[in-house]
Protein backbone atom coordinates (compact mmCIF):
# COMPACT_ATOMS: atom_id res chain seq x y z
CA UNK A 1 0.00 0.00 0.00
CA UNK A 2 1.37 3.59 -0.83
CA UNK A 3 0.81 6.04 1.51
CA UNK A 4 0.63 9.69 0.87
CA UNK A 5 -0.21 12.95 2.51
CA UNK A 6 -2.29 15.83 1.39
CA UNK A 7 -3.65 18.72 2.59
CA UNK A 8 -7.14 20.29 1.87
CA UNK A 9 -7.07 21.06 -1.83
CA UNK A 10 -4.22 19.02 -2.65
CA UNK A 11 -4.87 16.10 -5.22
CA UNK A 12 -3.83 12.90 -6.50
CA UNK A 13 -4.12 11.32 -9.99
CA UNK A 14 -4.16 7.70 -10.38
CA UNK A 15 -3.53 5.95 -14.20
CA UNK A 16 -3.61 9.11 -15.74
CA UNK A 17 -7.62 9.87 -15.97
CA UNK A 18 -8.37 9.83 -12.08
CA UNK A 19 -7.96 12.12 -9.90
CA UNK A 20 -8.63 12.40 -6.50
CA UNK A 21 -8.49 15.73 -4.34
CA UNK A 22 -9.28 16.55 -0.45
CA UNK A 23 -12.07 18.70 -0.31
CA UNK A 24 -11.49 19.23 3.84
CA UNK A 25 -10.58 17.71 6.73
CA UNK A 26 -12.71 17.59 10.19
CA UNK A 27 -12.88 15.52 13.51
CA UNK A 28 -14.60 12.91 11.93
CA UNK A 29 -12.78 12.17 8.85
CA UNK A 30 -11.52 14.01 5.61
CA UNK A 31 -13.72 14.11 2.48
CA UNK A 32 -12.48 13.38 -1.05
CA UNK A 33 -13.97 14.18 -4.45
CA UNK A 34 -12.76 12.31 -7.17
CA UNK A 35 -12.90 12.91 -10.66
CA UNK A 36 -13.50 9.77 -12.82
CA UNK A 37 -14.35 8.58 -16.79
CA UNK A 38 -18.17 7.89 -16.62
CA UNK A 39 -17.01 3.85 -17.34
CA UNK A 40 -15.03 3.94 -14.11
CA UNK A 41 -16.88 2.47 -11.24
CA UNK A 42 -16.29 4.67 -7.90
CA UNK A 43 -17.97 3.01 -4.75
CA UNK A 44 -17.27 3.22 -1.13
CA UNK A 45 -16.42 -0.26 0.09
CA UNK A 46 -19.23 -1.65 2.10
CA UNK A 47 -21.48 -0.72 -1.26
CA UNK A 48 -19.02 -2.56 -3.68
CA UNK A 49 -19.26 -5.32 -1.17
CA UNK A 50 -22.58 -5.20 -1.00
CA UNK A 51 -22.69 -5.23 -5.12
CA UNK A 52 -19.86 -8.16 -5.15
CA UNK A 53 -22.60 -10.26 -2.49
CA UNK A 54 -25.49 -9.67 -4.71
CA UNK A 55 -23.62 -10.97 -8.07
CA UNK A 56 -22.40 -14.11 -6.15
CA UNK A 57 -25.84 -14.39 -4.71
CA UNK A 58 -27.68 -14.08 -8.30
CA UNK A 59 -24.74 -16.21 -9.87
CA UNK A 60 -25.74 -19.41 -7.68
CA UNK A 61 -28.94 -20.71 -8.67
CA UNK A 62 -32.00 -21.24 -6.10
CA UNK A 63 -33.15 -24.60 -5.42
CA UNK A 64 -36.45 -23.03 -4.55
CA UNK A 65 -36.93 -22.06 -8.30
CA UNK A 66 -36.42 -24.26 -11.11
CA UNK A 67 -34.25 -22.93 -13.60
CA UNK A 68 -36.64 -22.36 -16.99
CA UNK A 69 -35.93 -22.84 -20.97
CA UNK A 70 -34.83 -20.06 -21.96
CA UNK A 71 -36.97 -19.76 -24.75
CA UNK A 72 -40.50 -20.80 -23.13
CA UNK A 73 -39.82 -17.60 -20.78
CA UNK A 74 -38.46 -15.19 -23.71
CA UNK A 75 -42.26 -16.42 -25.29
CA UNK A 76 -43.94 -15.45 -22.36
CA UNK A 77 -42.70 -12.56 -22.00
CA UNK A 78 -42.55 -10.98 -25.59
CA UNK A 79 -45.76 -9.20 -26.88
CA UNK A 80 -47.37 -11.13 -30.14
CA UNK A 81 -47.84 -8.47 -32.94
CA UNK A 82 -50.22 -8.78 -35.43
CA UNK A 83 -49.17 -7.99 -39.07
CA UNK A 84 -51.85 -6.43 -40.91
CA UNK A 85 -51.71 -5.82 -45.04
CA UNK A 86 -51.33 -2.04 -46.18
CA UNK A 87 -49.17 -1.08 -43.34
Amino acid sequence: MLVITRKSGESIVINGNIEVTVVGITKDGVRLGIEAPREVQVHRREVFEAIAEANRAAAIPSSRTPVQDAAALLRGQIPKVRLTKGR
